[in-house]
């Protein structure tokens, strides 16, 4: 068969998809087990911290903050320390910490706070959440360089 003929053969798309989601499979699995065990962890910070209707979700607040100071320290640890398994950063980065932190909640929570009359607590919870967020991941990235890639000099 020449090479024209070889191209003019169509390949049902079905077929061409099914290896690519079989190679997705552990990919999915990984962040499914991951995601499990962050929502897990979640709900027990938010046992030991129990929010009132309408008082500051001090639960979703840390929650988030230090979920986004572990994404930090995990990004040094996977890009500047050591090669990682590649199921390692669905597993943790998105399965973990993606069931950790709860930015969907975040924003129940600010909901539930204006409705509550505290215009100005949803605010604050906004913005504060925000920048102490932002803030978690440049901490975590500058520590985690400081104290692991320090020590390699």
């Amino acid at each position: 068969m020449t090479a024209p003929e070889a191209e003019s053969i169509r390949v049902p798309a079905a077929a061409r998809r099914r290896p690519e989601w079989r190679g997705q499979a552990p990919i999915v699995a990984v962040v499914a087990v991951g995601g499990a065990l962050g929502a897990c962890a979640r709900y027990g910070l938010a046992l030991a911290l129990p929010t009132p209707p309408g008082s500051f979700p001090w639960a979703t607040f840390w929650t988030n903050v230090i979920g986004c100071a572990v994404i930090g320290v995990f990004m040094v640890l996977i890009t500047d320390v050591w090669a990682a398994h590649r199921l390692v950063r669905p597993f943790f980065g998105a399965g973990v910490l993606g069931g950790f932190t709860t930015f969907s909640t975040y924003a129940v929570d600010i909901r539930g706070l204006v409705e509550a009359g505290r215009p100005g607590a949803g605010l604050a919870y906004l913005a504060g959440t925000l920048c102490a967020a932002l803030t978690a991941v440049w901490l975590g990235l500058v520590a985690a360089r400081r104290l692991l890639l320090g020590r390699q000099r």
